[in-house]
């Protein structure tokens, strides 16, 4: 059995590079030769980079496409690779996305471009998220260290003073605010697995081991059990918010009101939470994820993408050196400018970004904080390579425990294992 999915793997493989290599070939991107780039992005700041590049490199054109995010991006990708045609010289990944396509072959290597030596002005865990064994596939563009946004008016009610900073006393101040009555809540939860994650990746668990196409998975380690038995205890005691789901109008609803006292998501929120609650202007702060033991200081990842280059793509020199501008160099401004969080370490670091105060955030230097949680991001996490099919299966069997209250997040955690262990078998890894 093994066998023959080795040999599927293979003539797969073999097949791609057919593809590649009839696909491969472009017009020359020297001289006075006009190049036209297509980026695949659902990104609005990349187009900010865009004027500026064209006006320091004339002979090059870049058109921005969104081709829909995520797996929409993902599902177009693949079927203009198997195509042959109409493979943009550029793609937006998301971190987990990335091994899916380095992986067999349908993402370049930078290195050869020279990505190693960019290496030094990014945040550890970003580069991490784009390096597929020994090598980079992508340039980190945006990230989501996990922090808490807090309303401080509705602490306050509930008699807080400060936010909690360990999950000891999240789980005593939930008790607080949810004694307000009516729908006051510390967070809301409808089955949010990147926050589940998050909370085990900062507990110290690492579920997923990947070596090439092996993959172990397990959800009996310590720092696993630790941090969904306490999310477990959170929602049988009722001290969650299971009716309002992120990003829905009722959610925009409870952080307008305050009845929705905190959200530990990425630190990308910063730039939509704004738009969400505008009614909550000045309420709201920032801080790090509370710590599973005080004094502690360690942090996770919720989110975050970069850019790589196809291996079919026509245009890779050109292609690299917009990469870099946008990601690295003269763009780069313009983009965090338009609301972008990213994670070199330049920018983390620069007067702007410690000194500015946000009025939405009552005048809080979030800068400071949000550069504090990438900082302390955890290293050593890994995403199985079909992470994107695998976050749907779980939606599927997630959505059922918070319909009906039936089950447990360990259960389900075993009986994802099994769907991914079938599922990555299928596709030609080694899964167990």
């Amino acid at each position: 059995m093994r066998l023959r999915k080795k040999a599927r793997l293979f003539s797969a493989a073999l097949a791609l590079m057919l593809v590649l290599g009839a696909c491969s070939s472009g017009p020359a991107e020297s001289g006075n030769n006009q190049v036209k780039l297509t980026v695949w992005s659902w990104d609005d700041t990349v187009a900010k980079a865009v004027p500026g590049f064209e006006a320091a490199n004339p002979n090059i054109k870049v058109k921005v496409v969104n081709a829909g995010s995520s797996f929409d991006e993902y599902t177009a990708l693949d079927n203009a690779i198997q195509a042959g045609s109409g493979v943009p010289d550029l793609a937006m990944f998301e971190y987990f996305a990335v091994p899916y396509f380095a992986i067999p072959g349908k993402l370049d290597d930078l290195g050869k471009l020279g990505a190693e030596d960019l290496k030094k002005d990014y945040a550890k865990a970003a580069w991490n998220d784009v390096t597929v064994g020994d090598k980079v596939y992508a340039l980190p563009s945006d990230y989501g260290p996990s922090v808490m946004f807090y309303n401080k008016t509705t602490l306050k009610k509930a008699g807080v003073k400060k936010p909690p900073a360990t999950w000891n006393e999240y789980y005593e101040d939930a008790k607080k605010v949810r004694a307000l009555g009516g729908n006051h809540y510390i967070a809301q939860d409808t089955g949010d697995l990147f926050f589940l994650l998050s909370l085990i990746w900062q507990a110290g668990g690492r579920p997923f081991k990947v070596n090439g196409t092996k993959v172990h998975i397990d959800f009996t380690e310590p720092g696993t059990t630790k941090a969904v038995a306490f999310w477990q205890k959170m929602l049988d005691e009722g001290l969650l918010n299971t009716k309002v789901t992120a990003w829905s109008d009722d959610w925009n609803r409870t952080l307008n009101d305050g009845t929705l006292a905190s959200q530990i998501m990425g630190g990308w929120l910063t730039s939509s939470l704004p738009q969400r609650a505008p009614k909550a202007a000045g309420d709201f702060r920032v801080a790090l994820m509370p710590q599973w033991q005080r004094g502690d200081e360690v942090g996770a990842e919720n989110g975050g993408s970069g850019f790589g280059i196809p291996a079919a793509a026509g245009h890779k020199d050109a292609a690299f050196k917009f990469l870099e501008y946008f990601t690295h160099g003269g763009g780069l401004s313009s983009r965090v400018d338009a609301g972008a969080f990213v994670p070199n370490t330049s920018v983390l670091a620069s007067t702007d970004s410690q000194n500015k105060v946000n009025k939405y955030f009552g005048d809080q230097k979030v800068g400071p904080v949000l550069a504090h949680a990438t900082k302390i991001v955890a290293s050593g996490w890994q995403y199985p390579p079909f992470f994107e099919w695998a976050r749907s299966a779980y939606g599927d069997l997630v959505s059922k425990f918070y319909t009906t209250g039936k089950g447990s997040l360990t259960g389900i955690l075993e009986e994802w294992k099994q769907r991914m262990i079938k599922y990555g078998n299928e596709q030609g890894f080694e899964v167990d």
